[in-house]
């Protein structure tokens, strides 16, 4: 994808970013408003990204903000049809909100956890996608691009509602990029290895190969207008991954055995 440069602000690209109001989200949105684009950008707490926009100096053609909680599918669905109707058809959708909260299977509350956890990464994502889909067909191009996490790869003590859900997020896009092929439409699965964000600050383990929001961005950005079909970012930490992967289980739970588990809800800020 050739990012096309204007001088006419409506005649820009435009990507549509939801979790645009922290962490990867509003980093991605940095990274997209230098390369030109346009912006459509989405968060529950749309008064404070409204703020950090106006901040950055763009009017209401450069960027518009949507109120819009993911994980209620109506709500980011009507957020989706108010950035058609207003902005017009994106060239790239980027799914980047999320959650990540810590989880006991035998706590009944932890039970909810995981349903919200599923609504937001999950269902959110597929909801993020719909109003584009049928829309980008016709036209013949687009990119939709779900955030998932090297979590995805091997499950973690205490993280099994994250780990089940980014692993859902792998499936779930490589099954629409199958749906898509011969479109036009790309789907990018992006898998993220430690970024320092609101989601990763409180953690209580080591986080190797650690990235700033901007430095993954950029790779991120490079990814995306690649068309790349899934990569993991960075690569080192790919390789990790797929080491782990690769061990057999016997071994794998003894190297976990002890690690500090991720917050349950409560007990540290989890949500982005």
């Amino acid at each position: 994808m050739t990012v096309a440069r204007s001088d006419s602000v409506a005649d820009r690209p435009l990507v549509f970013i939801t979790g645009a109001s922290s962490g990867i989200g509003q980093a991605l949105s940095l990274r997209y408003a230098r390369a030109g684009y346009r912006l459509a950008l989405v968060a529950r707490r749309s008064e404070a990204l409204q703020a950090w926009a106006d901040a950055q100096g763009w009017d209401g053609q450069r960027c518009r903000v949507y109120r819009a909680d993911v994980a209620e599918t109506d709500s980011i669905v009507e957020a989706g049809q108010r950035c058609l109707a207003e902005q017009g058809l994106p060239d790239v959708v980027i799914a980047s909100a999320g959650v990540s909260i810590g989880m006991d299977t035998a706590q009944r509350e932890d039970l909810d956890v995981m349903a919200r956890t599923f609504a937001l990464n999950n269902t959110g994502l597929a909801a993020t996608f719909h109003p584009f889909v049928s829309a980008m067909v016709a036209r013949g191009s687009g990119r939709l691009v779900g955030i998932a996490s090297v979590a995805a790869i091997r499950g973690l003590p205490g993280h099994g509602a994250y780990c089940a859900s980014k692993a859902a997020v792998v499936a779930y896009c490589e099954s629409l990029r199958g749906e898509l092929r011969r479109s036009g439409v790309g789907v990018v699965t992006l898998l993220p290895g430690y970024v320092d964000t609101p989601l990763t600050q409180q953690n209580r383990y080591a986080m190797p190969f650690l990235l700033s929001p901007s430095a993954f961005a950029d790779r991120a950005f490079d990814a995306i207008q690649a068309g790349t079909g899934y990569r993991v970012i960075p690569w080192q930490m790919g390789v990790v991954a797929k080491l782990l992967r690769m061990m057999p289980n016997p071994l794998y739970d003894r190297l976990l055995t002890g690690r500090a588990r991720k917050h349950r809800q409560g007990e540290g800020r989890s949500a982005g």
